[in-house]
This record gives structure tokens, sequence and C-alpha cells, in this order.
């Protein structure tokens, strides 16, 4: 259904990682990736938790001592944004209105108007991370939510969507599909 207003291949991540903690950012400097754009709601943290944990600080830091340009693009409200990417000393857009453009353009803008291929997005939802960050010309990375239990309304919504995408996408493309590995959970 929601197939009908996108295109097909905007719903393709370039790669799948359990977790952020799993994705190999050195690997991601030879692509020519310079600037990372996280989410910050189950692909960080689950929406019950505010601060980020030593290992997560620890991930951050390897980000930056790396040389990337660190940004949080959230559709959550600025208090939240703003205490979390303090912590992890990174720069930030809060109600991101992902998938929509206005969001990514506020970071790009930041960063100084990179080419977008030299941009990775890293998210949990199909529906807002990758659909945003394909539209953009990002190279997305999807991760699986950290917790789904506390999940709004809205996010659980677009869950459904996401399961029928992903059942789609495992009917015509099995290949790409299996080259994902996504987990079967999604």
């Amino acid at each position: 259904m929601v197939e009908l207003f996108f295109k097909k291949k905007n719903f393709y991540p370039d790669d799948y990682q359990k977790t952020v903690f799993d994705v190999d950012f050195a690997r991601l400097k030879e692509k020519g990736i310079e600037n990372i754009f996280i989410d910050l709601d189950n692909t960080l943290i689950p929406y019950d938790i505010s601060e980020a944990d030593q290992k997560t600080l620890d991930l951050f830091e390897h980000i930056h001592q790396l040389g990337y340009q660190v940004f949080i693009v959230s559709n959550n409200r600025k208090d939240r944004v703003k205490l979390f990417a303090d912590m992890v000393k990174s720069r930030y857009v809060y109600s991101a209105q992902k998938p929509f453009k206005s969001g990514f353009r506020k970071a790009l803008k930041r960063v100084g108007n990179p080419d977008p291929k030299t941009v990775c997005l890293i998210g949990d939802q199909f529906m807002t991370d990758v659909l945003g960050g394909k539209r953009m010309g990002f190279y997305v990375i999807v991760v699986d939510a950290i917790k789904r239990k506390n999940e709004k309304w809205y996010t659980k919504y677009n869950r459904h969507l996401e399961k029928k995408i992903l059942q789609r996408l495992k009917r015509t493309d099995h290949e790409f599909y299996n080259r994902l590995n996504l987990q079967e959970k999604r």
C-alpha cells in the first residue's frame, strides 16, 4: 500500500546490523562516508531511558576519533534529544519529521552541505529512517529496535506497515532480502 506513494528502492537499506555496536565505522570510512546521522529512540536508547550508558559513550568516542561529523537526527522533542546529544558530544536535530526531508536538510546544512553520498544514516525503522535516508541519497544501515514493548502507537503502526513491506521484499527480491540477513522477528 505505502509503496504506491514511494519507490520500492527507497525501502531497501544498504546494510543491516543487529545493533549500532555491530556497525564497522572504520569500513564506512573506506566507502567515503564522512558524516554519521543516527536515530535516537530504539536505535541508541529505548524510549524509557534518557541517558547514554558507558558502552554508548565509548562508541561515540570511537566514532569521533575516526573523524566523523555526528548528528543525532530524531523525531523526538528537544529536551530529550539535547540531553542525549550533549552526553555523547554530538550535534542534533530534533522534531526532524522523518521520513520528510526537512530534518535531514537541517543536519546537512549544519554540516556544511556535503554530498549526500558521504552521509550514513543509522536507524531502526523502515518507515522513517530507511525511507527518509534513501530519499535523501544517504547510505542507510538498519538495526534492530532495542525495545519494542514500550513503543508509541504511531511507531507500532509504522511497524505494521514495515512488516508488509518486508514481506513484499522477501517475495519480490528474495536474494536482496537474504543478503541483508534481516531477522525474522521484524
